[in-house]
Protein backbone atom coordinates (compact mmCIF):
# COMPACT_ATOMS: atom_id res chain seq x y z
CA UNK A 1 0.00 0.00 0.00
CA UNK A 2 2.79 2.49 0.74
CA UNK A 3 3.57 1.85 -2.79
CA UNK A 4 0.69 1.75 -5.19
CA UNK A 5 -2.08 1.87 -2.53
CA UNK A 6 -4.79 1.16 -5.10
CA UNK A 7 -3.04 -2.59 -5.79
CA UNK A 8 -4.02 -3.51 -2.23
CA UNK A 9 -7.42 -4.38 -3.71
CA UNK A 10 -5.56 -6.91 -5.87
CA UNK A 11 -4.73 -9.20 -2.86
CA UNK A 12 -8.27 -8.85 -1.11
CA UNK A 13 -10.05 -9.35 -3.95
CA UNK A 14 -8.02 -12.38 -4.34
CA UNK A 15 -8.63 -13.06 -0.75
CA UNK A 16 -11.80 -13.04 -0.10
CA UNK A 17 -13.11 -14.39 -3.64
CA UNK A 18 -10.70 -17.52 -2.86
CA UNK A 19 -12.61 -17.92 0.78
CA UNK A 20 -15.85 -17.51 0.02
CA UNK A 21 -15.92 -19.94 -2.96
CA UNK A 22 -13.86 -22.39 -0.41
CA UNK A 23 -16.63 -22.15 2.01
CA UNK A 24 -19.44 -22.88 -1.00
CA UNK A 25 -17.35 -25.74 -1.90
CA UNK A 26 -17.62 -27.11 1.11
CA UNK A 27 -21.49 -26.44 2.05
CA UNK A 28 -22.46 -28.02 -1.01
CA UNK A 29 -22.47 -31.78 -1.95
CA UNK A 30 -23.72 -31.78 -5.52
CA UNK A 31 -20.09 -32.19 -7.71
CA UNK A 32 -21.05 -29.52 -10.32
CA UNK A 33 -21.44 -26.94 -7.83
CA UNK A 34 -18.28 -27.50 -6.26
CA UNK A 35 -16.99 -27.74 -9.60
CA UNK A 36 -18.21 -24.05 -10.84
CA UNK A 37 -17.32 -22.09 -7.94
CA UNK A 38 -13.55 -24.10 -8.07
CA UNK A 39 -13.72 -22.48 -11.65
CA UNK A 40 -15.06 -18.99 -10.56
CA UNK A 41 -12.53 -19.23 -8.21
CA UNK A 42 -9.65 -19.84 -10.59
CA UNK A 43 -11.30 -17.49 -13.42
CA UNK A 44 -11.14 -14.52 -11.28
CA UNK A 45 -7.23 -14.83 -9.52
CA UNK A 46 -5.92 -16.15 -13.27
CA UNK A 47 -7.51 -13.57 -15.07
CA UNK A 48 -6.18 -10.69 -12.60
CA UNK A 49 -2.99 -12.15 -12.66
CA UNK A 50 -2.92 -12.34 -16.66
CA UNK A 51 -4.45 -8.87 -16.82
CA UNK A 52 -1.78 -7.14 -14.73
CA UNK A 53 1.87 -9.46 -15.74
CA UNK A 54 0.65 -10.98 -18.81
CA UNK A 55 -1.58 -8.81 -21.62
CA UNK A 56 1.12 -6.81 -22.81
CA UNK A 57 3.00 -9.56 -23.82
CA UNK A 58 0.04 -12.08 -25.33
CA UNK A 59 -0.89 -8.72 -27.29
CA UNK A 60 2.73 -7.99 -28.76
CA UNK A 61 3.19 -11.72 -29.55
CA UNK A 62 0.00 -12.68 -31.21
CA UNK A 63 -0.61 -9.42 -33.16
CA UNK A 64 3.25 -9.15 -33.86
CA UNK A 65 2.62 -12.86 -35.34
CA UNK A 66 -0.94 -11.61 -37.47
CA UNK A 67 1.09 -7.99 -38.79
CA UNK A 68 3.61 -10.88 -40.10
CA UNK A 69 0.95 -12.39 -41.93
CA UNK A 70 -0.35 -9.09 -43.50
CA UNK A 71 -3.18 -9.06 -41.21
CA UNK A 72 -2.59 -5.67 -39.44
CA UNK A 73 -4.71 -5.75 -36.05
CA UNK A 74 -3.80 -3.74 -33.09
CA UNK A 75 -5.17 -3.72 -29.22
CA UNK A 76 -3.84 -1.25 -27.33
CA UNK A 77 -1.17 -2.15 -24.28
CA UNK A 78 -2.00 -1.53 -21.06
CA UNK A 79 0.33 0.97 -19.03
CA UNK A 80 0.10 -1.38 -15.30
CA UNK A 81 3.24 -1.95 -13.00
CA UNK A 82 3.40 -5.44 -11.98
CA UNK A 83 2.06 -5.20 -8.05
CA UNK A 84 4.35 -6.60 -5.49
CA UNK A 85 3.98 -10.53 -5.15
CA UNK A 86 1.22 -11.24 -7.15
CA UNK A 87 2.50 -14.30 -8.26
CA UNK A 88 2.94 -15.73 -5.01
CA UNK A 89 -0.07 -15.14 -3.01
CA UNK A 90 -2.11 -15.74 -6.42
CA UNK A 91 -0.61 -19.63 -6.58
CA UNK A 92 -1.26 -19.79 -2.88
CA UNK A 93 -4.82 -18.91 -2.49
CA UNK A 94 -5.27 -21.04 -5.74
CA UNK A 95 -3.64 -23.95 -4.42
CA UNK A 96 -6.00 -23.35 -1.14
CA UNK A 97 -8.86 -23.71 -3.22
CA UNK A 98 -8.23 -26.25 -5.03
CA UNK A 99 -7.48 -28.26 -1.39
CA UNK A 100 -10.88 -27.72 -0.16
CA UNK A 101 -12.39 -28.76 -3.38
CA UNK A 102 -10.50 -32.10 -3.25
CA UNK A 103 -11.65 -32.64 0.12
CA UNK A 104 -7.28 -32.55 1.56
CA UNK A 105 -8.28 -30.23 4.07
CA UNK A 106 -11.31 -28.40 5.53
CA UNK A 107 -12.42 -24.80 4.19
CA UNK A 108 -11.13 -21.98 7.04
CA UNK A 109 -14.26 -20.42 8.58
CA UNK A 110 -12.56 -16.86 10.33
CA UNK A 111 -11.99 -14.57 7.23
CA UNK A 112 -8.71 -13.11 9.04
CA UNK A 113 -7.22 -16.30 9.93
CA UNK A 114 -7.19 -16.96 5.89
CA UNK A 115 -6.22 -13.59 5.32
CA UNK A 116 -3.34 -13.98 7.38
CA UNK A 117 -2.38 -17.19 5.35
CA UNK A 118 -2.52 -15.08 2.18
CA UNK A 119 -0.75 -12.36 3.59
CA UNK A 120 2.04 -13.91 5.86
CA UNK A 121 4.49 -10.96 5.76
CA UNK A 122 7.59 -13.05 5.90
CA UNK A 123 6.46 -15.07 2.78
CA UNK A 124 4.51 -12.56 0.97
CA UNK A 125 6.45 -11.20 -1.55
CA UNK A 126 8.67 -14.32 -3.27
CA UNK A 127 7.34 -17.08 -1.14
CA UNK A 128 7.98 -20.35 -0.38
CA UNK A 129 4.69 -20.51 -1.41
CA UNK A 130 3.22 -22.66 1.57
CA UNK A 131 0.05 -25.22 1.63
CA UNK A 132 -2.66 -24.23 3.92
CA UNK A 133 -2.69 -28.05 4.99
CA UNK A 134 1.05 -26.88 6.94
CA UNK A 135 0.40 -23.20 7.83
CA UNK A 136 -3.49 -22.81 8.99
CA UNK A 137 -3.09 -24.85 11.54
CA UNK A 138 -0.46 -23.08 13.55
CA UNK A 139 -2.16 -19.78 12.88
CA UNK A 140 -4.65 -21.34 15.53
CA UNK A 141 -1.79 -22.59 18.01
CA UNK A 142 -0.58 -21.07 21.08
CA UNK A 143 2.56 -19.59 20.36
CA UNK A 144 5.62 -18.86 23.28
CA UNK A 145 8.66 -17.88 22.48
CA UNK A 146 11.13 -21.04 22.56
CA UNK A 147 14.75 -19.97 22.56
CA UNK A 148 15.97 -22.60 20.72
CA UNK A 149 13.83 -22.22 17.41
CA UNK A 150 14.24 -18.59 17.72
CA UNK A 151 18.29 -19.32 17.65
CA UNK A 152 17.74 -21.07 14.39
CA UNK A 153 15.71 -18.87 12.76
CA UNK A 154 18.44 -15.77 13.80
CA UNK A 155 20.86 -18.39 12.14
CA UNK A 156 19.14 -18.81 9.01
CA UNK A 157 18.93 -15.01 8.50
CA UNK A 158 22.91 -14.77 9.00
CA UNK A 159 23.39 -17.46 6.73
CA UNK A 160 20.70 -15.45 4.29
CA UNK A 161 22.26 -12.07 4.72
CA UNK A 162 25.45 -13.75 3.81
CA UNK A 163 23.74 -15.85 0.67
CA UNK A 164 22.41 -12.34 -1.04
CA UNK A 165 24.43 -9.81 0.41
CA UNK A 166 27.80 -11.11 0.32
CA UNK A 167 27.40 -13.93 -2.68
CA UNK A 168 24.71 -12.75 -4.86
CA UNK A 169 24.96 -9.03 -4.81
CA UNK A 170 28.99 -9.30 -4.95
CA UNK A 171 28.32 -11.80 -8.12
CA UNK A 172 25.96 -9.29 -9.69
CA UNK A 173 28.03 -6.41 -10.07
CA UNK A 174 30.43 -9.02 -12.96
CA UNK A 175 27.10 -10.65 -13.84
CA UNK A 176 25.57 -7.15 -14.91
CA UNK A 177 28.68 -6.19 -16.89
CA UNK A 178 28.99 -9.22 -18.52
CA UNK A 179 25.81 -9.86 -19.59
CA UNK A 180 24.95 -5.79 -20.57
CA UNK A 181 27.11 -6.48 -23.49
CA UNK A 182 27.27 -9.73 -24.34
CA UNK A 183 28.62 -8.56 -28.32
CA UNK A 184 31.61 -7.13 -26.30
CA UNK A 185 32.89 -10.31 -24.36
CA UNK A 186 35.36 -12.90 -24.83
CA UNK A 187 33.56 -17.21 -24.56
CA UNK A 188 35.90 -17.06 -21.58
CA UNK A 189 34.41 -14.04 -19.82
CA UNK A 190 30.94 -14.83 -20.88
CA UNK A 191 31.49 -19.09 -19.75
CA UNK A 192 32.94 -17.55 -16.16
CA UNK A 193 29.40 -14.83 -16.15
CA UNK A 194 27.14 -17.80 -16.63
CA UNK A 195 28.93 -19.45 -14.29
CA UNK A 196 28.59 -16.63 -11.75
CA UNK A 197 24.96 -16.10 -12.48
CA UNK A 198 24.18 -19.73 -11.32
CA UNK A 199 25.57 -18.82 -8.37
CA UNK A 200 23.93 -15.13 -8.21
CA UNK A 201 20.61 -16.25 -8.65
CA UNK A 202 20.31 -19.38 -6.39
CA UNK A 203 22.11 -17.24 -3.89
CA UNK A 204 19.70 -14.63 -4.35
CA UNK A 205 16.54 -16.64 -3.88
CA UNK A 206 17.60 -18.72 -1.60
CA UNK A 207 19.28 -16.56 0.81
CA UNK A 208 15.74 -14.71 0.42
CA UNK A 209 14.08 -18.03 0.92
CA UNK A 210 16.17 -18.62 4.73
CA UNK A 211 15.39 -14.98 5.86
CA UNK A 212 11.94 -15.37 5.38
CA UNK A 213 12.01 -18.79 6.82
CA UNK A 214 14.10 -17.30 10.03
CA UNK A 215 11.48 -14.84 10.05
CA UNK A 216 8.65 -16.88 10.63
CA UNK A 217 10.33 -19.33 12.52
CA UNK A 218 11.57 -16.47 15.40
CA UNK A 219 7.88 -16.15 15.86
CA UNK A 220 6.85 -19.47 15.95
CA UNK A 221 5.98 -20.61 12.59
CA UNK A 222 7.50 -23.35 10.10
CA UNK A 223 7.50 -22.55 6.67
CA UNK A 224 8.69 -25.26 4.00
CA UNK A 225 12.28 -25.47 2.90
CA UNK A 226 12.54 -24.19 -0.69
CA UNK A 227 15.95 -25.11 -1.24
CA UNK A 228 18.38 -28.17 -0.28
CA UNK A 229 21.95 -28.08 -1.99
CA UNK A 230 20.84 -27.97 -5.71
CA UNK A 231 24.35 -28.02 -7.41
CA UNK A 232 24.80 -31.41 -5.44
CA UNK A 233 21.79 -32.87 -8.02
CA UNK A 234 23.19 -35.79 -9.91
CA UNK A 235 20.34 -35.27 -12.92
CA UNK A 236 18.23 -32.69 -13.84
CA UNK A 237 15.27 -34.21 -12.00
CA UNK A 238 16.79 -34.33 -8.99
CA UNK A 239 17.78 -30.17 -9.24
CA UNK A 240 14.17 -29.83 -9.45
CA UNK A 241 13.96 -31.52 -6.36
CA UNK A 242 15.95 -28.99 -4.79
CA UNK A 243 15.74 -26.18 -6.42
CA UNK A 244 12.57 -23.74 -5.53
CA UNK A 245 10.66 -26.47 -4.11
CA UNK A 246 7.49 -24.76 -3.01
CA UNK A 247 7.08 -23.97 -6.79
CA UNK A 248 7.99 -27.13 -8.06
CA UNK A 249 5.41 -28.98 -5.59
CA UNK A 250 3.14 -26.74 -6.56
CA UNK A 251 3.41 -27.37 -9.98
CA UNK A 252 3.31 -31.21 -9.85
CA UNK A 253 0.90 -31.24 -7.87
CA UNK A 254 -1.46 -28.38 -9.23
CA UNK A 255 -0.89 -29.14 -13.10
CA UNK A 256 1.47 -32.30 -13.70
CA UNK A 257 -0.58 -34.83 -11.80
CA UNK A 258 -4.04 -33.67 -13.21
CA UNK A 259 -2.86 -33.53 -16.45
CA UNK A 260 -2.27 -37.42 -16.35
CA UNK A 261 1.54 -37.53 -14.67
CA UNK A 262 3.23 -40.18 -14.97
CA UNK A 263 -0.08 -43.03 -14.97
CA UNK A 264 -0.54 -41.86 -18.39
CA UNK A 265 1.40 -43.26 -22.02
CA UNK A 266 4.50 -42.30 -22.70
CA UNK A 267 4.31 -39.67 -25.43
CA UNK A 268 1.24 -37.93 -23.31
CA UNK A 269 4.01 -38.25 -19.74
CA UNK A 270 6.77 -36.35 -22.17
CA UNK A 271 3.54 -33.88 -22.81
CA UNK A 272 2.78 -33.32 -19.82
CA UNK A 273 6.25 -32.89 -18.39
CA UNK A 274 6.84 -30.31 -21.29
CA UNK A 275 3.59 -28.17 -20.66
CA UNK A 276 4.58 -28.09 -16.66
CA UNK A 277 8.05 -26.79 -17.15
CA UNK A 278 6.50 -24.80 -19.89
CA UNK A 279 3.86 -22.67 -17.82
CA UNK A 280 6.65 -22.43 -15.26
CA UNK A 281 8.98 -20.64 -17.59
CA UNK A 282 6.21 -18.29 -17.78
CA UNK A 283 5.30 -18.01 -14.61
CA UNK A 284 9.13 -16.63 -14.09
CA UNK A 285 8.26 -13.70 -16.57
CA UNK A 286 6.39 -12.62 -19.48
CA UNK A 287 9.29 -13.11 -22.13
CA UNK A 288 9.87 -15.47 -24.68
CA UNK A 289 13.69 -15.99 -23.11
CA UNK A 290 11.78 -17.44 -19.74
CA UNK A 291 9.15 -19.40 -22.11
CA UNK A 292 12.79 -21.13 -23.81
CA UNK A 293 13.92 -21.56 -20.29
CA UNK A 294 11.09 -23.68 -18.96
CA UNK A 295 10.53 -25.74 -22.69
CA UNK A 296 14.78 -26.22 -22.21
CA UNK A 297 14.06 -27.47 -18.75
CA UNK A 298 11.39 -29.67 -19.93
CA UNK A 299 13.22 -31.36 -22.32
CA UNK A 300 16.20 -32.31 -20.27
CA UNK A 301 13.47 -33.98 -17.87
CA UNK A 302 12.17 -35.69 -21.16
CA UNK A 303 16.05 -36.94 -22.28
CA UNK A 304 16.76 -37.83 -19.01
CA UNK A 305 13.82 -40.31 -19.06
CA UNK A 306 14.21 -41.52 -22.39
CA UNK A 307 18.42 -42.23 -21.25
CA UNK A 308 16.37 -43.78 -18.24
CA UNK A 309 18.44 -41.54 -16.00
CA UNK A 310 17.07 -41.38 -12.40
CA UNK A 311 18.16 -39.90 -9.80
CA UNK A 312 17.16 -42.46 -7.33
CA UNK A 313 19.33 -44.82 -9.51
CA UNK A 314 21.91 -43.06 -10.05
CA UNK A 315 22.15 -42.08 -6.19
CA UNK A 316 25.77 -42.34 -5.00
CA UNK A 317 25.27 -41.47 -1.25
CA UNK A 318 28.25 -39.87 0.34
CA UNK A 319 31.05 -41.76 -1.89
CA UNK A 320 32.64 -38.97 -3.84
CA UNK A 321 33.50 -41.11 -6.68
CA UNK A 322 34.10 -40.34 -10.53
CA UNK A 323 31.05 -40.88 -11.03
CA UNK A 324 28.89 -38.61 -8.96
CA UNK A 325 31.88 -35.90 -9.47
CA UNK A 326 30.82 -36.50 -13.17
CA UNK A 327 26.83 -36.54 -12.87
CA UNK A 328 26.98 -32.69 -10.89
CA UNK A 329 29.42 -31.45 -13.32
CA UNK A 330 26.95 -32.80 -16.41
CA UNK A 331 23.69 -31.61 -14.31
CA UNK A 332 25.38 -27.97 -13.61
CA UNK A 333 26.45 -27.68 -17.06
CA UNK A 334 23.05 -28.67 -18.63
CA UNK A 335 21.41 -25.82 -15.97
CA UNK A 336 23.78 -23.40 -16.36
CA UNK A 337 22.78 -23.60 -20.48
CA UNK A 338 19.54 -22.80 -19.93
CA UNK A 339 20.21 -19.76 -16.89
CA UNK A 340 21.66 -18.11 -20.14
CA UNK A 341 18.09 -17.15 -20.99
CA UNK A 342 17.14 -16.80 -17.67
CA UNK A 343 19.37 -14.04 -17.35
CA UNK A 344 19.49 -11.93 -21.19
CA UNK A 345 18.25 -9.34 -21.57
CA UNK A 346 16.83 -10.25 -24.77
CA UNK A 347 16.49 -13.64 -26.78
CA UNK A 348 18.42 -11.87 -29.36
CA UNK A 349 21.03 -11.28 -26.31
CA UNK A 350 20.92 -15.18 -25.41
CA UNK A 351 21.78 -16.20 -28.94
CA UNK A 352 24.77 -13.76 -28.79
CA UNK A 353 26.01 -14.97 -25.60
CA UNK A 354 25.85 -18.97 -26.92
CA UNK A 355 27.51 -17.77 -30.21
CA UNK A 356 30.54 -15.90 -28.58
CA UNK A 357 31.01 -18.67 -26.19
CA UNK A 358 31.73 -20.68 -29.04
CA UNK A 359 33.62 -18.67 -31.23
CA UNK A 360 35.15 -15.81 -29.49
CA UNK A 361 38.98 -15.83 -28.40
CA UNK A 362 40.33 -13.40 -26.19
CA UNK A 363 41.29 -12.76 -22.71
CA UNK A 364 39.05 -12.77 -19.29
CA UNK A 365 37.57 -9.56 -18.48
CA UNK A 366 38.39 -9.40 -14.55
CA UNK A 367 36.77 -6.00 -13.84
CA UNK A 368 37.30 -4.25 -10.34
CA UNK A 369 40.00 -6.99 -9.51
CA UNK A 370 39.31 -6.93 -5.49
CA UNK A 371 35.84 -7.25 -6.31
CA UNK A 372 36.44 -10.53 -8.69
CA UNK A 373 38.75 -11.97 -6.01
CA UNK A 374 35.56 -11.58 -3.16
CA UNK A 375 33.26 -13.17 -5.42
CA UNK A 376 35.85 -16.23 -5.45
CA UNK A 377 36.36 -16.33 -2.34
CA UNK A 378 32.35 -15.86 -1.47
CA UNK A 379 31.03 -18.77 -3.60
CA UNK A 380 33.92 -21.05 -2.12
CA UNK A 381 32.95 -20.36 1.03
CA UNK A 382 29.01 -20.93 0.25
CA UNK A 383 30.24 -24.54 -1.62
CA UNK A 384 31.96 -24.99 1.82
CA UNK A 385 29.04 -24.75 3.73
CA UNK A 386 26.81 -26.77 1.51
CA UNK A 387 29.32 -29.77 1.10
CA UNK A 388 29.12 -30.13 5.21
CA UNK A 389 25.38 -29.78 5.31
CA UNK A 390 25.28 -32.40 1.95
CA UNK A 391 27.90 -35.08 3.18
CA UNK A 392 27.51 -34.90 6.91
CA UNK A 393 23.64 -33.98 7.45
CA UNK A 394 23.90 -35.19 10.89
CA UNK A 395 27.04 -33.91 12.25
CA UNK A 396 26.64 -30.86 14.03
CA UNK A 397 29.07 -28.07 13.02
CA UNK A 398 29.78 -24.41 12.75
CA UNK A 399 26.62 -22.66 13.73
CA UNK A 400 24.95 -25.69 15.33
CA UNK A 401 28.05 -27.31 17.10
CA UNK A 402 27.61 -28.31 20.39
CA UNK A 403 30.55 -25.90 21.43
CA UNK A 404 29.78 -22.75 22.69
CA UNK A 405 33.13 -21.48 21.34
CA UNK A 406 32.93 -22.64 17.89
CA UNK A 407 29.52 -21.41 17.63
CA UNK A 408 30.58 -17.69 18.69
CA UNK A 409 33.66 -18.04 16.08
CA UNK A 410 31.58 -18.90 13.24
CA UNK A 411 29.07 -15.98 13.83
CA UNK A 412 31.43 -13.73 14.48
CA UNK A 413 33.26 -14.88 11.01
CA UNK A 414 30.24 -14.72 9.06
CA UNK A 415 28.91 -11.75 10.62
CA UNK A 416 32.25 -9.77 9.87
CA UNK A 417 32.80 -11.27 6.53
CA UNK A 418 29.19 -9.67 5.62
CA UNK A 419 30.10 -6.01 7.11
CA UNK A 420 33.44 -6.07 4.97
CA UNK A 421 32.79 -7.67 1.65
CA UNK A 422 28.94 -7.38 1.96
CA UNK A 423 27.39 -4.96 -1.35
CA UNK A 424 25.16 -2.38 0.43
CA UNK A 425 23.39 -0.63 -2.27
CA UNK A 426 19.91 -1.60 -1.95
CA UNK A 427 19.76 -4.12 -4.57
CA UNK A 428 16.50 -5.84 -5.22
CA UNK A 429 16.07 -9.08 -4.66
CA UNK A 430 15.53 -10.77 -8.29
CA UNK A 431 12.40 -12.99 -7.63
CA UNK A 432 10.20 -9.83 -6.42
CA UNK A 433 10.00 -8.97 -9.95
CA UNK A 434 8.28 -12.55 -10.72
Amino acid sequence: MNWQPIYAVLIFTSTLVTYLCALKIDAIQIKRWKKTYLTLSLLINLGILFLFKYYNFFNESIFGLLNEWGLRMTLPNFDLLLPVGISFYTFQAIGYTIDVYRGDIKSEKHFGIYALFVSFFPQLVAGPIERAVNLLPQFKETKIFNYNQAAEGIRLIIWGYFMKIVVADRLAIYVNSVYGGPEYHSSITLLTGTVFFAFQIYCDFAGYSNIAIGCAKIMGFDLMTNFKRPYFAQSCAEFWSRWHISLSTWFKDYLYIPLGGNRVGTVKNYRNLLITFLVSGLWHGANWTFVIWGGLNGAYQILFKMLNISPKKKKVETNIGLIYIGNVLLTFILISFTWIFFRANSFKDAITVIKRMAIAPGDLFIGDKSSFVYSIFAVCLLLIKDAFDEFYPDKKMFFTSEYRSVRYLSYTIIITTILLLGVFDGGQFIYFQF
